[in-house]
């Protein structure tokens, strides 16, 4: 093998190697953002129903008093503009 096919061998391997480096960095920082809630005031949250809709029937809600994109502690008869139905 000539040296010249061996630097451009190693180069690719290199380059390859930085590129999945490269891809889990923005993996993780995708994740964490994904991680982060919205602030109740920003989906307009309210600790009553609205119009029969309650985080209880969220996809959503996380029992006892959670939910899993927005901040804080939920009431199960609240509501957001986030609501989603449970199917």
């Amino acid at each position: 093998m000539s040296n010249e096919t061996s630097n451009t061998s190693r180069r690719r391997v290199l380059h390859g190697g930085l590129a999945i480096l490269a891809a889990g960095a923005a993996a993780r920082a995708t994740t964490a953002a994904a991680q982060e809630k919205l602030a109740q005031n920003l989906v307009q949250y309210q600790d009553t129903p609205k119009d029969g809709a309650k985080c209880s029937a969220c996809v959503n809600f996380e029992k006892p008093n959670g939910c899993k994109i927005v901040e804080g502690k939920i009431s199960p008869e609240g509501w957001c503009v986030a609501f989603a139905p449970n199917a």
